[in-house]
């Protein structure tokens, strides 16, 4: 059984704590709390309803979407006599169908108008939607998309960066940047190339440092593409109603969807209304345009109410991660000070850009490492190819980067003959210390993370020796990100006459538990129980516009919102107290039990003091509130930036590992994972957040990976899919808060869920390193792999003799 142990740093080594308010007689599980998930039982009892649960109303259409079996090709002609003739097939749409109608309008993405809900002219990967049937039952949908046959003239594929950077081939005529994002604008209309973006970053002379160096290493790392694999399907429901498309769908960014079915359908955002469910999972595979632009074609095109369920061997082409090559060089001086780090970061963005542009941007400035580091010269590019698209993924692309340069000092460490703990801590950025992309570190504790999972995992024991079958090693690495910026959040509040309050934000609930951490923080300001508030599921027509659910955002941005909103309506009830009594509104005080004057012994409850207000019962008071984020844009030439973030994410893995070195198995006996999340708002929700991060971080590390055969998916099925099971888990797991409060987070509060997959992969690969010399370069650490390293290195150490 794994044993998972929550710690904290000891006193000496944390910053000050962030105290609540006031002191509490009671619990009012307000910040800094315990609080259990309100919607923890209906999870594990499987009551909570999800969009798929939802009744299917009379006269609903299912659609079976037939997908292209070629990679690159142009579409001569679709065949759908077969389909038609099948009883219970209603309509057969395909791409040219709703181009007809829709014009350029049916191309959608955050970042390039590049993807089509159907494709039009020529499919870009195998998997893609060509044609949809509109049937009574799943069942026959399904069943007649697999009659349609389509006549295809084939195009040389492109199926690897190496392909797509040769440029034989193209994947798209022309750059066409969408509305989104305006820092694309001057790519608008660019041909030739299978590049849609570029980000360098360039900071003294790197070449030069090289070139004077004492020590240099250089390492080319893979990571492969891989699925987020949530456990919900997705699933989206549309209609029309009275002039409205009304949509009921699976996604964690309902305030984009609005938006890109607005501009498709070419309607008034108030005629469209996307509403969500409570999440299954999701992990980056529920954003931006997936099921959603096609069943909005297809509802306002046919005036049918239409349903879209996609198998799980379907959901594996919908989006990946980025598979990532990394060409990189770290330097140290005779003194074993870091001078210089070059990267070549290239990500494979599949068929469509989707937000590949903000990931090479935001993984790239990164690249260098959380290290003092003087000269750097960065170089990140999204590159198209003809595979299925790649999109967001937990870590936005950092993971990719940080396999790189945590592997390249990893190894310079060992070159040096230096611990490689104390040489990282040794380089580690510090508060106000500048990054190498210009912006000055604040509220990043990197020391006390590898302080402490070192600490955790014994890392100063002996190592016990090898019994010529098992080897042990240990490994540490480090991790960090800068949160999505800018972004917006905005928060209604709405105080009920009973003392209770609804709170609503767009922010999705998908298993973090953001609903339980936002009604904690306006109940702290509010002096109430956090559990009588009540959050409103996200629904355009109710509750407020929000940029996206992802990144790890929300508890940053819209508990900022939730803050102020919260202190918005503290100030209004204050004054109607003030005005009730005819006093100063600064003689007022908002505690536990109500309202009290300060300098006499008048009180009165919430209740109280609404009904007073108002003269009734079970009227409300709202209050609403934005925050927005800023950022300074980086410069184009040297993508150096002085504020490129609102805050980081600083956090750290230890691990003890035993390779078996007769099968290449790797048994994992205990990983210690801490993050900065500023302050814990809910530390048994913070834990399992760390907690999950890792444990995804595993997967990728020793498990998850894509396969591909001429640009088709070899492994999309659970059978074929490799995913960690309970028993690959570690004996023993170790989370731990590091709490560095941010001068303008909530209460402090940053966010936590990307945190610890970061630095997962380095860690073990420096333990494999550690037990048995093998610098393996490539993921996952399969035991084939291991055992191919553990031969390459037992020959190297022959011929050396």
């Amino acid at each position: 059984m794994t044993d998972i142990l929550p710690t904290t740093p000891p006193a000496e080594t944390r910053p000050v704590q962030v105290e609540p308010e006031a002191a509490r007689s009671e619990p009012r599980f307000g910040v800094g709390e315990r609080r259990s998930r309100f919607d923890a039982l209906g999870r594990v009892r499987g009551t909570i309803r999800y969009t798929g649960d939802e009744p299917v109303a009379p006269g609903t259409l299912f659609v079976g979407i037939h997908r292209s079996t070629m990679p690159h090709a142009r579409i001569v002609a679709v065949h759908t006599e077969a389909a038609l003739d099948i009883e219970g097939v209603r309509e057969v749409v395909t791409g040219r169908d709703l181009y007809k109608v829709l014009g350029d309008r049916i191309y959608t993405g955050p970042a390039f108008a590049d993807q089509p809900c159907l494709a039009v002219d020529k499919t870009r990967f195998v998997g893609e939607a060509v044609a949809a049937v509109l049937a009574t039952d799943l069942a026959t949908a399904r069943s007649a998309a697999r009659e349609i046959s389509v006549e295809y003239e084939e195009l040389p594929p492109v199926y690897n960066i190496d392909d797509a950077l040769r440029g034989d081939s193209f994947v798209h005529e022309e750059l066409r940047p969408s509305s989104v994002f305006a820092d694309l604008a001057h790519l608008h209309g660019v041909r030739g190339t299978n590049v849609n973006y570029e980000y360098r970053q360039i900071s003294g002379d790197a070449a030069a440092e090289h070139t004077r160096a004492a020590t240099t290493v250089s390492v080319t790392t893979w990571a492969p593409p891989t699925h987020h694999v949530p456990i919900e399907l997705p699933s989206t429901t549309a209609w029309v109603d009275s002039g409205r498309l009304e949509m009921l769908s699976t996604t964690q960014t309902p305030s984009y969807v609005r938006q890109t079915v607005s501009d498709l359908l070419d309607l008034p955002l108030s005629r469209v209304r996307i509403m969500t469910r409570p999440l299954g999972g999701s992990f980056g595979s529920k954003m931006y345009d997936r099921l959603e632009p096609l069943a909005a074609a297809l509802a306002w095109t046919t005036g049918r109410r239409i349903r879209i369920d996609v198998t799980r061997e379907e959901a594996f082409l919908l989006t990946t991660r980025h598979g990532a090559e990394v060409i990189g060089s770290m330097s140290a001086d005779a003194d074993g000070n870091l001078v210089a780090v070059t990267s070549d970061v290239r990500y494979d963005t599949g068929a469509f850009a989707d937000v590949g542009p903000r990931i090479t941007a935001k993984s790239g400035l990164v690249a260098p490492g959380p290290y003092r580091i003087a000269s750097v010269d960065v170089r990140s590019r999204c590159i198209y190819t003809n595979k299925v698209s790649a999109g967001p993924f937990r870590g936005f692309g950092v993971p990719q980067v940080t396999w790189s340069h945590e592997t390249l000092i990893d190894e310079l460490a060992r070159k040096l003959g230096e611990d490689p703990y104390l040489y990282r801590r040794r380089h580690l950025l510090r508060e106000g210390d500048v990054a190498t992309v210009g912006t000055t570190m604040h509220s990043a504790d990197f020391l006390t993370c590898i302080d402490e999972v070192t600490r955790a995992i014994g890392w100063d024991e002996p190592t016990p020796p090898g019994d010529g079958r098992w080897l042990h090693g240990k490994g540490v690495a480090v991790g960090m990100k800068a949160v999505l910026t800018p972004t917006i959040a905005n928060a209604t509040l709405n105080l009920n006459q009973d003392g209770s309050a609804t709170l609503l934000i767009s922010t999705v609930d998908m298993g973090q538990g953001s609903d339980t951490i936002m009604s904690q923080i306006a109940g702290e300001v509010l002096c109430l129980d956090s559990r009588r508030i009540h959050v409103v599921r996200a629904d355009t027509d109710a509750t407020p516009y929000d940029t996206i659910t992802a990144g790890s955002r929300s508890t940053y941005h819209t508990g900022n919102a939730v803050r102020l909103v919260a202190e918005a309506m503290r100030t209004k009830l204050l004054g109607f107290a003030a005005e009730q009594w005819g006093v100063p509104a600064t003689e007022v005080v908002l505690d536990a039990g109500g309202v009290a004057h300060r300098k006499s012994d008048r009180r009165v409850t919430l209740p109280e003091l609404v009904r007073a207000k108002f003269g009734a019962r079970g009227a409300t008071v709202t209050t609403s509130e934005n925050f927005t984020s800023s950022w300074v844009p980086y410069d184009h030439d040297t993508g150096l930036s002085e504020k490129v973030t609102e805050h980081w994410f600083a956090g750290a893995a230890a691990v003890r590992i035993a390779v078996d070195t007769y099968t290449g198995r790797i048994r994992t006996q205990h990983l210690a994972i801490a993050g900065d999340v500023g302050k814990a708002i809910n530390p048994t929700l913070v834990e399992q957040q760390l907690t999950g991060a890792a444990v995804m971080g595993i997967g990728h590390t020793l498990f998850d990976e894509l396969l591909f055969d001429h640009g088709r998916i070899t492994n999309a099925t659970f059978m074929d899919y490799q995913l960690p099971s309970l028993k690959d888990l570690p004996e023993k797991i170790t989370p731990i808060i590091v709490e560095s409060a941010h001068r303008d987070g909530p209460f402090g509060a940053k966010g936590v869920g990307e945190t610890t997959i970061l630095p997962i992969a380095p860690a073990y690969a420096g333990a494999v390193r550690d037990a048995c010399g093998a610098r393996i370069t490539t993921l996952p650490l399969t035991p084939e792999r291991v055992l191919h390293h553990l031969a390459t290195s037992a020959d190297a150490r022959k011929a050396k003799q």
